[in-house]
């Protein structure tokens, strides 16, 4: 079984999704760069105060420093069996940033769902405005319509960038950035390409079957 991972995919692709479950399934930590960043900087690591800095001018916090918070937290002991990066590397810059780190991976697992339909799930999406008990439009939409289950409250939002023009501006800044990722992995044979149209159960049955070398 694979377990030293990373995660790529679009924004609505499901990729945060199939990462949680890998976690749980598999017993290795799921690590977004805003959790390190956050973790690094409550620790107060001499990264984690560099990190801080920028962070509280509203700044990017350099590849350099990011990487090099990676690299503190894939020494920790919980790491042993293996990690799923989420969210890291977003470019290659980064990317080949990781791997002079030396942190080495043993898949990139890149879920692949076609651009209408992460328009369609991410324009369907909105919460209770009283409990914020998250739905679809489309996909996940109340037992009864206009009626939140959780609580009975019949007011719901959506968030002001899940419009359609946003979405897609998104979708190609994210290809932009990516497109290089994807065959920097590929000529590594690390790339994976995983399906990710179909419910979460399904999608995770080939992720797992990809790892175990059955796909």
């Amino acid at each position: 079984m694979l377990t030293r991972l990373m995660m790529l995919g679009p924004p609505g692709a499901g990729k945060g999704t199939q990462a949680q479950l890998l976690s749980k399934k598999l017993g290795i930590p799921q690590i977004s760069t805003g959790d390190m960043l956050r973790a690094a900087k409550a620790a107060g690591t001499d990264l984690g105060k560099e990190a801080a800095g920028y962070m509280s001018r509203g700044e990017l916090v350099p590849d350099e420093v990011v990487v090099g918070i990676v690299k503190e937290r894939l020494v920790e002991d919980d790491t042993a069996g293996g990690f799923i990066l989420d969210g890291f590397p977003r470019t290659l810059v980064q990317a080949e940033a990781l791997a002079e780190a030396s942190v080495s991976l043993d898949a990139v697992l890149d879920v692949v769902v076609p651009e209408e339909l992460l328009v369609e799930r991410i324009t369907g999406r909105m919460s209770c405005a009283n409990c914020k008990q998250v739905y679809h439009r489309t996909f996940n939409p109340p037992e009864v319509e206009g009626v939140c289950d959780k609580c009975g409250h019949t007011e719901f939002t959506t968030r002001a960038d899940d419009t359609r023009e946003v979405v897609v501006s998104r979708l190609e800044a994210y290809r932009a950035q990516t497109e290089p990722l994807r065959s920097y992995y590929a000529n590594q044979d690390l790339l994976k390409a995983v399906d990710g149209v179909g419910d979460v159960d399904e999608v995770q049955v080939r992720v797992l079957s990809l790892l175990e070398g059955d796909g």
